[in-house]
């Protein structure tokens, strides 16, 4: 079974695991755009699955998308 993140849950996650800042206040489920502050200034949305799983934890300028294939 998955485990269910809380919002302090996520916001620990994203301050030991990136350099960017999690500006959203409420988590509502996996499939949720969570706003994000890179280090760079820029703010960003990701699901919090592809900021975790696919290390997508920066903005498209600081890291951009991959080409498709």
């Amino acid at each position: 079974m998955n485990k269910r993140w809380t919002i302090d849950e996520i916001r620990k996650f994203v301050e030991n695991n990136s350099e960017s800042k999690l500006l959203t206040s409420e988590y509502h489920g996996f499939s949720q755009k969570l706003l994000f502050k890179c280090s760079c200034g820029n703010n960003f949305e990701k699901t919090f699955k592809k900021f975790k799983d696919n290390h997508q934890r920066k903005c498209e300028v600081c890291q951009p998308p991959k080409a498709s294939r």
